[in-house]
């Protein structure tokens, strides 16, 4: 897994691109939580290059969403690829996260 980083308007939008499982999903929940702990902050995590996210993604992905909160942060998720969209729908993060087609369309929302 590699992450590229974008910033945008004040907004962070990581790009993690292959696989985000136990083997990566530790340095991609650091880099999410250095993002969003010191608060408040903004980051899009554009999904659109993975190819597989696990349950360890997923855990990284709840354990930076619950440290967020405190810091009055967001994180939004943006392309979903239709091989990870199964994982989010089956685990219900698709109601836990805002989710947008895109990252242009997340920062659109963003206003």
């Amino acid at each position: 897994m590699q992450i590229d980083e974008e910033s945008r308007g004040g907004v962070l939008i990581l790009r993690p691109t292959g696989r985000i499982d136990s083997a990566t999903a530790r340095a991609f929940e650091n880099r999410l939580i250095a993002a969003v702990e010191p608060g408040p902050a903004v980051v899009v995590v554009d999904c659109g290059g993975l190819t597989l996210l696990t349950s360890a993604g997923l855990r990284s992905l709840l354990k930076a969403a619950r440290r967020a909160k405190p810091a009055r942060s967001r994180i939004l998720l943006a392309a979903i690829p239709a091989p990870v969209r199964p994982v989010f729908e089956i685990s219900g993060f698709s109601s836990l996260f805002e989710t947008h087609a895109s990252a242009d369309a997340a920062l659109a929302a963003l206003g």
